[in-house]
């Protein structure tokens, strides 16, 4: 969930700096210079990416692999610049060489936004011209507002649109699917 608070918008440019430097507690993104404050998730989001982070898990564990499930906050350096600086709901990264003390260095395999109202701009459009320029193999958008999960495939250059009583297979992987009707979030 992201919003720029007002008082803040008269720098010009933020540097990974300004984020180090929040008060413990605050947690904002960082994106092409500019500061993106992240509210409190709300209880259903908090179920989604508890729900959908296990169920990767667990696969990923019955099929030893070597690929890792991180929920949010976890941070997310898109480039070696560090001026993008993202904290993903749910990043999915295969090569352990991106993974470090401070977080993933570059791009993530596979990275899930639920949807806030607050944060659907960000999720819709700025995170996926960012995640779609940067590497990322597998975008999904959980909206469940909307009743909608939007699956970006950018290494097919496909867009799949699914509701919360679908299986959606996930593209990453040859043989895995969340079936979003057994999750619960009330």
């Amino acid at each position: 969930m992201n919003v720029v608070r007002k008082e803040e918008t008269y720098k010009e440019t933020y540097t990974i700096d300004d984020i180090y430097a929040l008060p413990d507690g605050e947690r904002a993104e960082l994106i092409d210079g500019q500061i993106y404050y992240m509210a409190t998730p709300s209880m259903i989001h908090q179920r989604l990416v508890m729900e959908i982070s296990y169920r990767i898990r667990d696969y990923i564990g019955r099929k030893k692999g070597d690929c890792e499930v991180f929920p949010s906050p976890f941070a997310v350096f898109l480039n070696a610049e560090k001026d993008i600086y993202l904290e993903p709901d749910i990043s999915v990264i295969c090569d352990k060489d991106k993974i470090t003390s401070e977080g993933c260095k570059g791009s993530p395999d596979w990275i899930i936004e639920i949807v806030s109202p607050t944060s659907r701009p960000m999720d819709y459009y700025k995170k996926l011209l960012k995640y779609s320029t940067a590497g990322v193999k597998e975008y999904w958008i959980v909206d469940f507002e909307k009743n909608r999960i939007m699956v970006y495939d950018f290494q097919r250059d496909s867009l799949e649109e699914y509701t919360f009583s679908d299986k959606v297979k996930a593209g990453i992987y040859d043989d895995f699917e969340i079936d979003f009707s057994e999750i619960s979030v009330n």
